[in-house]
């Protein structure tokens, strides 16, 4: 295949597009496959009317109600799901009573509110807001937390990588010489009953103990819980050319990607366009989670909430974001993108958080 150029456009994506249209990306596999771009005289976002499931979504995670809120037996509340991947949130408020083993895979803990203390077979990492936690499949833990108010955000999927960064090199975004690792803390507690919890196919089975399940006196190896700060990403920008999402990848995994925007400059060439360009989801779901700040390109949207963007339709920018992206030369935003090759199935605590004003909010004033 060649590119062919027709009608009115601009010669390089994303730069210099003609007064009045708006540029759409129409691509395959992300933003590595097969490309053209449109240009519309108006946005392709604007519809009035959504009959039908699939539309955009926005949930209030502050409404989401998971049974570890209240009870320190509870477990997460599952937001979302497919084959191959589990988003779900955690507001414990209590120290779990048992230890946790995944065996159906790795989990990537987002800590968007709350401070505490993450127990593992490898040893204990404190954790406080912007920090992720990832945890490989089959490891054994359990959540400490220090303060009734949490927020967690977990994505469970095969297992994860670091994802490559070509021509940048091995530092660029995220140096892994930041990550903390645990030193063993081993418990040589012996008659009583220790409950381990170990998840299979989706299911739970309780292991017991009468001794303490975390008795590792010494470890070594290459796979092991891990702590990163958001704080301590260093976004790649470009001055002349707005990056597509995939350049802030963080965790990758074949059937699932998660991203994380942090705070950085704006592209400074005036003809570069600022945010991020409409474009079609034809390959993948994308889940984005706002945990600080004001997102760049949506308008009332707020910490805590998710928005679900499906596979098949347009997403972009909302009107407002045009008007005040002018009047910044940065972004302040933390947010956790979750890309998704399967289509994401709602679960009835997602419906119950869901915000149905969203699907139509960008045709409104």
């Amino acid at each position: 295949m060649f590119p062919q150029i027709k009608g009115k456009v601009t010669r390089q994506a994303h730069v210099g597009i003609p007064q009045g249209t708006y540029e759409e990306e129409h691509a395959r596999r992300g933003f590595f496959g097969r490309t053209s771009h449109l240009y519309h005289l108006h946005p392709p976002t604007a519809w009035v009317r959504v009959e039908g499931p699939l539309r955009p979504r926005l949930f209030l995670g502050d409404r989401v109600t998971p049974g570890d809120l209240m009870d320190p037996r509870g477990t997460p509340a599952m937001l979302l799901e497919n084959d191959d991947a589990v988003v779900a949130i955690s507001r414990r408020s209590r120290p779990m009573p048992f230890y946790v083993r995944n065996a159906d895979g790795d989990e990537v803990h987002f800590i968007h509110r709350g401070r505490g203390r993450l127990e593992t077979d490898y040893g204990p990492l404190a954790y406080e807001p912007g920090d992720y936690l990832w945890l490989p499949k089959g490891t054994t833990y359990r959540v400490l937390p220090e303060a009734a108010d949490q927020f967690i955000l977990i994505t469970e999927a095969r297992e994860f990588v670091l994802p490559d960064r070509g021509l940048m090199g091995q530092h660029a975004f995220i140096d892994a010489a930041m990550f903390v690792t645990p030193d063993p803390e081993p418990h040589d507690e012996t008659g009583g009953e220790w409950e381990v919890r170990v998840k299979r196919d989706r299911q739970w089975t309780a292991f017991f103990y009468r001794h303490h399940p975390l008795d590792v006196v010494g470890w070594k190896g290459e796979l092991m819980p891990v702590k990163l700060s958001v704080r301590d990403l260093r976004p790649v920008v470009s001055a002349r050319y707005h990056m597509p999402p995939t350049v802030h990848a963080t965790f990758y995994s074949d059937p699932c990607t998660i991203c994380t925007f942090a705070p950085r400059p704006f592209e400074s060439d005036p003809e570069a366009q600022r945010l991020p360009f409409f474009h079609r989801n034809i390959d993948y779901d994308e889940l984005l989670f706002y945990h600080a700040g004001e997102f760049m390109s949506r308008h009332g949207v707020g910490p805590g909430a998710f928005t679900l963007h499906p596979q098949g339709i347009h997403h972009g920018p909302h009107p407002k974001a045009f008007e005040t992206i002018t009047q910044r030369d940065s972004t302040n935003e933390v947010a956790v993108l979750v890309e998704t090759a399967r289509p994401l199935r709602l679960t009835a605590e997602a419906e119950k958080a869901e915000d149905p004003a969203y699907a139509t909010s960008w045709s409104q004033p």
